[in-house]
């Protein structure tokens, strides 16, 4: 396989150009002139990896070649079709790719091989390489004084949400367009039209543009909505029974399979049966599916007011250094917790380990958290708010807790032993007589006061105390350093997925990351005069 072996040194044509685009586009400067330090012969071997020698076929273009097409595709923001047609009739391009000294305006890649490219890079997570290769360039270079930055490791974690690419839809339309979907597949493998497949099969509403229009109900009639959703489910038994008579072999393969399982999955998690027939289910089924074109975009909430469809985005940021160390993409109803084992296992890989943990409340549950209180690190955080304490009464921040000797002390001075986790039960006999048991607790006569510890009671402490003090406070808002990069993530990427699924678009996030990483890297090459000679080639 023919490898990627890039100039080094400048032309005077390639001069006045890097001059020109470094007005607007420096990261296609810093690009040109280090190309070889990102690509290097080590990291090259492994991008070559990928492929097998079959002895078959084209000699494929340079793998180092077209990763760099990805980086300027993630730069710029172009479909795959824009970054052939830039290849070949851009110079900013053509500079960085190493074609500008040919004379053809032929592409450096065509649309299908940018597109398998990316394929084998997810297929063999070199995706994950990608942006490590991009935190180990700052690691080999003099862009950063590494003796002036803290020996203690200070990593900020954060998300940010991020609307899905899959159309969301109500069960009426989720129905209809996993119906629609069969149908059309179906006329693909029998080499006929989607109109005669939904006559053979007994369903001619699938055959219409709009399943609502066909239905063709006063939406506002609960009966005649009943009645269009029992019509419709008919229909859709119908085509199914179909299928499996006509085509029984073909029902278990993509993409029919795929849709038939996305049918049975809208009935079960929205429908329920009632005589005579099915309706809506009342409530929200856990986990709920809301597009039939991806099938892991979820409902989830920023806040309480702002709820969006799709994926949440999640980065890990050295915050001394300003890179980005690790990131992940989860469905948008799970828990960010659920997102710190991949963020946590990616920093490892890199021999990362955070001393100090700067995060949002939503991660204080996480294997991340455990890891670096295990390793005696500090957690950053706001503490939880806990429940209100009824007005006039004493709340739990008026008992004494001693962490240590594992004890709370009530504002009349009865001491009682806890376990994290538990319930405390205050004896009735102490409170009943107490003084103070009118502004502690309502409880009935023969019953105490109780507080509940939590889990995690010794770092809430910590986190109560840190919160309180002036410093601390100011140690709380360092945290803005990686809401920094997903700001700068948000206005690169926009607020809406370029892929369907959770892997593409970790992908696609990884490459945005490393992007990301290679404009730090070049502005504080800047800022030391331009320095970045490698120690490790």
């Amino acid at each position: 396989m023919e490898r990627w072996k890039p100039e080094v040194k400048c032309s005077e044509r390639e001069e006045r150009l890097l001059k020109l685009a470094g007005r607007s586009r420096k990261l296609f400067v810093f690009l040109r002139e280090h190309r070889h330090e990102l690509f290097a012969e080590a990291f090259q071997a492994e991008l070559e990896a990928m492929y097998r020698d079959s002895g078959q076929g084209d000699e494929p273009q340079p793998p180092a070649l077209m990763c760099m097409g990805v980086l300027l595709q993630a730069y710029l923001q172009v479909s795959d079709a824009e970054a052939v047609r830039l290849s070949a009739t851009d110079r900013c391009w053509r500079l960085v790719l190493g074609t500008l000294a040919q004379d053809d305006d032929k592409p450096a890649f065509s649309q299908g091989g940018l597109q398998q490219f990316r394929q084998r890079l997810i297929r063999h997570d070199m995706d994950r390489r990608l942006l490590e290769r991009t935190v180990e360039l700052a690691k080999e270079t003099r862009a950063f004084d590494w003796k002036k930055l803290p020996k203690q490791l200070r990593v900020a974690v954060d998300s940010r949400p991020l609307e899905g690419a899959g159309r969301v839809e109500d069960t009426f339309n989720l129905l209809g367009h996993a119906g629609r979907k069969i149908a059309e597949c179906m006329a693909v493998a029998l080499e006929t039209t989607v109109e005669e497949v939904c006559a053979q099969a007994g369903a001619p509403l699938l055959a219409a543009s709009s399943i609502k229009a066909a239905l063709d109900v006063d939406w506002n009639d609960s009966e005649q909505k009943a009645e269009a959703l029992n019509r419709l489910c008919k229909q859709l038994d119908r085509l199914s029974a179909w299928v499996e008579k006509r085509r029984p072999n073909e029902s278990e393969e993509a993409p029919l399979g795929r849709y038939i399982e996305a049918l049975v999955q809208v009935k079960a998690q929205d429908l329920e049966p009632v005589p005579g027939g099915v309706r809506i289910r009342q409530g929200v089924a856990e986990d709920r599916r809301v597009s039939i074109e991806d099938a892991q975009m979820r409902h989830g909430r920023k806040s309480k007011s702002k709820r969006f469809n799709g994926f949440k985005q999640h980065l890990s940021t050295h915050l001394d250094s300003e890179r980005v160390l690790a990131c992940a993409v989860t469905p948008a109803n799970r828990p960010e917790e659920e997102a710190a084992p991949q963020l946590q296992a990616d920093m490892a890989r890199i021999g990362f380990e955070p001393d100090e943990l700067l995060i949002d409340r939503a991660y204080l549950n996480s294997t991340l958290v455990e890891h670096v209180v295990g390793r005696a690190g500090a957690i950053v955080c706001k503490p939880w708010k806990g429940a209100h304490g009824k007005p006039g009464l004493f709340g739990k921040r008026d008992f004494k807790i001693n962490v240590r000797d594992g004890t709370i002390t009530c504002p009349g001075g009865q001491v009682e032993a806890f376990e994290p986790g538990q319930v405390v039960q205050f004896d009735p006999e102490v409170c009943g007589p107490c003084p103070l048991r009118a502004q502690c607790t309502h409880a009935a006569t023969g019953r105490g006061r109780t507080v509940t510890m939590g889990e995690d009671e010794a770092l809430q402490k910590k986190l109560r105390s840190l919160q309180e003090t002036r410093t601390g406070r100011a140690k709380l808002r360092e945290r803005v350093g990686v809401e920094h990069r997903l700001a700068h993530l948000s206005n690169r990427q926009g607020p809406r997925a370029r892929y369907l699924g959770t892997r593409k678009n970790t992908f696609d996030l990884r490459r945005l990351c490393a992007v990301q990483n290679l404009e730090t890297l070049a502005r504080r090459s800047a800022a030391n005069g331009g320095a970045l000679t490698c120690s490790v080639l």
